[in-house]
């Protein structure tokens, strides 16, 4: 299962049933997992660890120092990725910026061709994202998310669970599980479509929508909102909803458009 032109290093365990491709190289004491597919070019480089049965596009390169001037290349730090994952062709993930930091990525994604997770990514689990998304270093994502193609997302900032972020999309706050993000840090909504195929029933959405009006239609500011929202019960879903809001948060809250606020105001 081993191609005879790929280069692996002595350090490197690779389990029996992995396929190593043509000219690939697994530079360092990496870890590749049962049933994983390594197709030809990829490299992973350092102290990389691959799930069972996930599979690297061609010239994928997984490890690479941080794109960070700061960064010493002595500096132990390693990627991790889960299981079931789909991560086509020339996608770039760095390692951790910091010693004994890893860049995460989760169960059951699906990576298309020429993402970049920076340094510290933190992805969870069954996200798509499109091509060319880009993560700048310390974005955490949550699960079940719909990325598309060609956005961008600033350093440090979160993306809830349930989130879909429109194409050619550029975000510098963090973004609310369940809604949708579009444009320069903009919100349209809940992600409706979303919610009811992952099987959120009418009155989770409901109760959703009232707390995203609360949030964010009702005149209040975030902490005149918090205060509200303290006084009521909300079912699991919204709890969630509101321990995002109530996070630390470098960047602030991405909000829906005011009524005097044009589409290319920041």
């Amino acid at each position: 299962m081993i191609h005879p032109t790929a280069i692996i290093h002595p350090e490197a365990q690779v389990d029996p049933s992995a396929e190593i491709g043509p000219y690939v190289i697994i530079d360092g004491p990496a870890k590749v997992g049962a049933g994983v597919k390594l197709e030809a070019h990829a490299q992973l480089v350092g102290d990389v660890t691959i799930g069972s049965g996930t599979t690297i596009g061609r010239a994928a390169i997984i490890g690479c120092d941080p794109q960070d001037l700061a960064f010493q290349p002595s500096t132990p730090s390693s990627v991790v990725i889960g299981e079931g994952n789909v991560i086509r062709e020339q996608v770039t993930i760095h390692r951790g910026s910091k010693a004994g930091a890893v860049t995460r990525v989760g169960d059951k994604n699906f990576i298309m061709a020429t993402v970049h997770f920076a340094h510290d990514v933190q992805i969870g689990n069954n996200n798509v994202i499109a091509n060319a998304a880009l993560f700048a270093g310390h974005v955490q994502m949550g699960n079940n998310c719909v990325i598309g193609g060609g956005s961008v997302f600033h350093q440090f900032l979160r993306v809830g669970s349930y989130c879909v972020a429109q194409g050619n999309g550029s975000f510098s706050k963090d973004i609310p599980p369940y809604c949708c993000a579009v444009l320069f840090n903009r919100l349209t909504g809940l992600n409706v479509i979303g919610l009811r195929r992952a099987g959120f029933n009418a009155g989770d959405r409901a109760k959703l929508k009232s707390l995203f009006d609360l949030v964010f239609r009702s005149g209040l500011n975030l902490t005149q909102a918090r205060a509200e929202i303290a006084q009521q019960e909300w079912p699991a879903h919204g709890q969630n909803f509101i321990d995002f809001l109530n996070g630390p948060s470098r960047k602030g809250i991405c909000r829906p458009r005011s009524r005097h606020e044009s589409d290319d105001e920041e």
